[in-house]
């Protein structure tokens, strides 16, 4: 029979495993979110429109256009961070045998889901410089000069950050048995050794 602790120490384990659950309506707040960018996004296609009609010069119908690119790259990274997160850190979704995986969902794990929003950030900082130097002129007047560098030098941040996440997570994944592959080999090595003394 089980004495009280052993149950406690059962139920507070099961409560742990369950607080992960917890993240569950982060993970809709995220899905609202996304639905109330997309209004967004179709209102800024509505501008694009009329600024075609109305004949505006073409630097500010391609800085809308970008503006288009930067809202679907962020609705991107948001349906990253909601599948994935609550795939790896909540339940497991039952998508192997759909037709419609998405091809990043294949070997996805915690290390990886990190590489990818890096280089997702990565991405959307890059579009934001481009925005910046189709308006280099306004965009000198209101920040200058330095507010540019700054521009440049976040976009350099975070290349060198999904870099340096991918280096960490190559150099992990070098080792057969994580950072601690060596341990078990000399274990391997000395069941071997014990196993030749038997037939001996």
């Amino acid at each position: 029979m089980k004495s009280f602790f052993d149950r406690f120490e059962n139920f507070f384990e099961g409560f742990i495993f369950w607080s992960r659950w917890v993240q569950a309506p982060m993970y809709g707040g995220l899905i609202i979110g996304a639905f109330l960018y997309m209004v967004k996004f179709f209102q800024e296609l509505a501008h694009m429109y009329h600024q075609v009609i109305g004949g505006d010069i073409e630097s500010k119908v391609m800085l809308t256009l970008l503006s288009l690119v930067d809202i679907s790259m962020v609705m991107n990274l948001v349906i990253m961070v909601t599948i994935g997160g609550y795939s790896i850190f909540t339940s497991k979704i039952d998508v192997d045998m759909h037709d419609d995986k998405p091809l990043w969902l294949e070997g996805l794990d915690a290390g990886m889901l990190k590489i990818k929003l890096a280089t997702s950030l990565a991405s959307i900082s890059g579009v934001q410089l481009l925005k910046t130097f189709v308006n280099y002129r306004e965009a000198a007047e209101k920040a200058g000069s330095e507010g540019i560098i700054i521009e440049i030098v976040i976009h350099m941040v975070f290349i060198f950050s999904a870099l340096l996440l991918g280096y960490t997570e190559k150099i992990i994944h070098s080792y057969p048995h994580g950072l601690t592959g060596h341990g078990h080999e000399e274990e391997h090595e000395e069941d071997e050794h014990k196993e030749h003394k038997e037939e001996v």
